[in-house]
Formats: structure tokens, sequence, C-alpha cells
């Protein structure tokens, strides 16, 4: 394969006179392009000028929008998308599109063209986060929305969100995204403070979340235990999934509600940032 691919021409020919990769029929070369990864077509497209035009066909890549391609473009202006070739609303799509007031994201993974969102802790509802005695913001590059929520110190925890969109047909994971503790910047280096943590081995959080066709997931699990599952996690983020769920047609739009709760009143607990919550496809 190597070999033959060397001594072809850029118009596809093999150098001897015989049969190359540029004979092939653009319309065969994009039937081929359907089955392929968007990657995968883009590293092809190198090879002649057939797989060039095949790999700028809107058919292959309307092959690779999903159904609800075109509800995530109405989330942005229409001077972003109007007149792009589907190729262009796929690269488009596949970086970070806003909505919600810039609280919610969601975007195309590049390599299966499957959705992806991430909703920020300012779009949830905290029980007393307008106390800063209990809560208080601070901005932070580790975030995709550079803001984090932080726990000080509260009896009563509850952290919970809603979104409604037009999830494709598929099976997605909703993870909430916290971290232990809180860190700062000391001479260019990363340094978690776990000085005000505590609570937290007293009783287990609840996860939760439902849809709005009947679906629901609970799951339960002391933070400092899945902090030491792995020495490395200790100061990091850690990605909690709650559990899955799964849509099996765009129209009616799916709600998702979700939660985190610990409101064991009989102590106190704190020491804990939230960052956001994940919705992705399901491996």
């Amino acid at each position: 394969m190597g070999a033959s691919l060397s001594n072809t021409t850029e118009n596809g020919s093999a150098t001897g006179g015989g049969t190359g990769l540029g004979d092939v029929p653009e319309s065969c070369v994009a039937c081929v392009f359907m089955y392929l990864t968007p990657p995968e077509i883009c590293n092809l497209a190198r090879l002649n000028r057939a797989f060039r035009g095949a790999a700028s066909s809107d058919a292959v890549w309307e092959s690779k929008l999903p159904c609800n391609y075109r509800q995530m473009l109405h989330l942005l202006p229409p001077w972003r998308h109007v007149g792009l070739p589907k190729k262009g609303i796929f690269a488009l799509l596949s970086r970070p599109v806003p909505f919600d007031d810039d609280n919610k994201e969601v975007w195309l993974d590049r390599v299966s063209g499957r959705i992806c969102m991430s909703i920020s802790s300012k779009a949830m509802s905290i029980t007393g986060s307008e106390d800063r005695r209990h809560w208080n913001w601070f901005p932070t590059k580790e975030s995709r929305f550079h803001v984090v929520a932080y726990c000080q110190q509260v009896w009563w925890f509850e952290v919970s969100g809603i979104v409604k969109f037009p999830f494709p047909p598929d099976i997605y994971t909703l993870t909430f995204r916290i971290h232990l503790g809180k860190y700062f910047k000391r001479l260019g280096r990363r340094v978690p403070n776990f000085e005000h943590t505590h609570g937290w081995d007293l009783g287990p959080v609840r996860y939760e979340l439902s849809t709005s066709d009947g679906q629901h997931a609970v799951s339960e699990c002391f933070l400092h235990e899945v902090e030491q599952d792995d020495a490395k996690k200790r100061g990091c983020w850690i990605e909690y999934k709650v559990g899955e769920f799964i849509v099996n047609r765009s129209d009616p739009v799916t709600e998702v509600r979700f939660s985190m709760k610990q409101i064991d009143c009989t102590h106190s607990k704190g020491g804990l940032c939230v960052d956001s919550v994940s919705i992705t496809p399901a491996m």
C-alpha cells in the first residue's frame, strides 16, 4: 500500500501508466468517506484532487452532523453560519457554542460527531450561595467557564440544576466536576489547600438525575473516599459519574434535572469547589 501511494501523482494516476487512486470516481470516494471519522477524512484529503473534492462534499459532512444541528445553529448569530458548507458547519459546531447567558456550552465531538454539553455552577441553584459566609466564587483558568463555586462551610449542602435541549438519540452520561479543598498559585506552581475541608467523611453525598420521560438514577458516595481511591486525585479535579440516560428522539425536547446534596444537618461541611456538570455520550 505504501509503495503504491508513493508512486501516485497529484492527479492520482500511477507513474507507470496504470490506474491509480486518482482514477477512482469522486462519488465513490465520497461513499467510502461516509464510513470514516472526520479526522480520517481530513487526512485522506491530502492524497489527491479527487480525495480533496470528496472530502469537501456536503453529502459527506451532512452524514457526520447530528440530526439536531440546525437547533444548535440557532444558538449562534446568523452571520456566523449562513452560507457555510456542511464541512464549515461541522468545524463551527465542534467548538463550544454558548447559550443561557454563556453559562452552558454545547459542541460536537471532533471524532464521533456526537453531542457534548457542559453546565457551569453559575447556572445551578445553590442553597445559601447568597451568603458569603457559606459560599463564594473565585476565578480560575481551570474551569471552561473561568469561575467556580467554593463552599466554605454549610450545614445544608445542595446544588441542583436543569437543562432542556433537543438531544439527538443516544446514550448519555452525566458527571459532576468537583474539587476537594481550594487551590492557589505560589511561585508559578499550583498548590492545593485542604485546611477548611471537613465533614465529608461523616456522611455520603447523594447524586441524582431524572429526565422528562421518567428515567431516574441515584448514587451515593463519601467524597473523601473518592479522593483516596487514587493518590493522584488528591488536590485534583474529580469527575464523578452520576448515571446515564437514554434519548430515543429529539422531539419532544429532553429535560434533565440533576442534583448533588448532603443535607444531614447534624454536622457542618466545607472546603469544596463545584465547577460544572458534563453531559457526554456514553462509551
